[in-house]
Order: structure tokens, then C-alpha cells, then sequence
């Protein structure tokens, strides 16, 4: 199940990057280069009837070049990422709202229940049984009905949690890698548009500047868009560790509230 669980994940992340460079490259070619080329050509028209002319910023001309092209897909195929991983830990979360072992109120758990429990655990439907609640619970039971001793159902659940906290986290390096390839990306932008800018080196001699300008305009363009594009998924990013460490812990604490606290030897 769990090797199921990770073709399906891998393929949803194959999907979704398929999905964002679909639309972006779509969007960019349907609205952004064309709303740029009108907004420059206009701009140099403005500039060529009165010299003095102070020209405008344009968000499309901010984000028309290929690297913030790159950032954008980018960003949507790390945030499908970040909205899969997020409901799937929501998902979780609402199953500590339930009362997963239906025992009575002050009923202690000897051995002999154990086998009862277990068997309400597993007719739980498969994808639940995956989740890190049921699979503590279940571990805590079996490691009771084997030893008789509640610190060693307090070691196994912890375990059980820490191990799940160490699986999530990995889990994360393939966002983090984009959070970092992002600002490379955007620093490629500001190397080529540096380099072309000093290929037209000669031309500002001659008194045209427009080259430089231009290729000037790519560079800090690139960087701008793609730190501001990090920042925002830096945040979605700790927001996303933080409820997956409020879950381990939530669990860990359910398990001692309604299984280890109520365990007799």
C-alpha cells in the first residue's frame, strides 16, 4: 500500500507539472508576450515624439521573458504539490476527531481485549489504515498483547510517530529543491541579460542605449519576479511542516489519551 500510495503521488506530481507548463506556456503566449510587444512599441513611439518622456512600467513586461516564464510553472507545480500533501495531512487531522476504538467510558483495556481492538482498527477502509493514527494505535495493541508492558507500548507509538515525523519531512525536499531552483532560475535571467547587455556595449558608445536598456531590464526583471515568487512559497512551505509536526504530535497525544492511559497489566 505504501508503495501504491508513492506511484500515485509521483504520478500526480508528473501531471501537475505537465498541467502548469500547459497553462503558463498558454497564457504567455495568448496574453502576456503580445500585451509586452504593444506596451514597448508604444512606449518607444512616446519616446520618440518627446525625448523627455518618462516611461511606464507594465507588469506584463515585468514577467514576459522565458526565466519568469520558468519561475511560473514553477510555482504552480510546487503549490499542487503543497495542496496535495496539505489535504492528505487534513484528511488526517479530522480522523483524531474520531473515536477510532469505541470503548466505554472508564473501561480499561486488558489483554484480552486487545484482539477486538485490533479488529476494529483493520475494518477501517484501506486508504485510513495507511494513516499515521491507525497505524500507531495498531502498533501500541500488538506490541501490548505481546508484552503485558505499557512503557514498551509508549516506546513502540513514539517510534511509530518519529519515524512518520523523519518520512514527512523528506517528503518535503522535493518542494524545498524548487524553492531554491527558483531564484537560480531567476538568476540565469540576470546573467543573460547582463552578457547581452555588454554585447551591445558598442552601440552605447555610438549614443544608443535602448540595447542596454533592454537586456538591463531582463536582468533585474528575472530576479525580482523570482524572489518574490520564493518568498510566497517559502510560506506556504513552513505552513505545510508546521501542520505536519501538529500532527505527529496530535497522534502521539491521542494514542497516550485513549489507548496507553487506559491499558492494564
Amino acid at each position: 500500500m505504501k508503495k501504491n500510495t508513492f506511484s500515485n503521488e509521483f504520478i500526480f506530481q508528473v501531471f501537475a507539472l505537465l498541467i502548469a507548463f500547459i497553462i503558463v506556456h498558454a497564457f504567455y503566449v495568448s496574453m502576456v508576450r503580445p500585451a509586452a510587444a504593444v506596451h514597448l512599441q508604444q512606449q518607444a513611439e512616446m519616446i520618440k515624439e518627446n525625448p523627455e518622456y518618462v516611461t511606464k512600467d507594465s507588469f506584463f513586461v515585468v514577467i514576459k521573458d522565458y526565466e519568469q516564464e520558468a519561475c511560473f510553472i514553477l510555482m504552480f507545480w510546487a503549490f499542487s504539490i503543497l495542496a496535495y500533501k496539505g489535504l492528505a495531512g487534513r484528511r488526517q487531522q479530522l480522523l483524531l476527531e474520531r473515536d477510532l476504538l469505541q470503548l466505554p467510558k472508564g473501561l480499561p483495556i486488558g489483554q484480552e481485549d486487545t484482539r477486538a481492538l485490533v479488529k476494529r482498527l483493520e475494518s477501517l477502509p484501506q486508504t485510513e489504515q495507511q494513516y499515521l493514527l491507525p497505524r500507531a494505535m495498531l502498533t501500541g495493541i500488538e506490541r501490548f498483547s505481546a508484552t503485558r508492558h505499557v512503557q514498551d507500548v509508549s516506546t513502540a507509538v513514539r517510534d511509530v510517530c518519529e519515524s512518520e515525523g523523519e518520512r514527512m519531512e523528506s517528503e518535503l525536499s522535493i518542494i524545498r529543491y524548487l524553492a531554491w531552483a527558483i531564484p537560480s532560475v531567476g538568476f540565469i535571467g540576470t546573467v543573460r541579460g547582463i552578457g547581452n547587455a555588454l554585447g551591445q556595449a558598442h552601440r552605447a558608445v555610438e549614443g544608443d542605449i535602448t540595447g542596454i536598456t533592454e537586456n538591463l531590464g531582463v536582468a533585474f526583471n528575472s530576479t525580482f519576479v523570482a524572489l518574490i515568487i520564493s518568498i510566497v512559497l517559502m510560506f506556504f512551505i513552513h505552513q505545510l511542516q508546521l501542520m505536519q509536526e501538529r500532527l505527529v504530535l496530535d497522534s502521539e497525544r491521542y494514542v497516550d489519551h485513549w489507548l496507553i492511559r487506559k491499558l492494564r497489566t
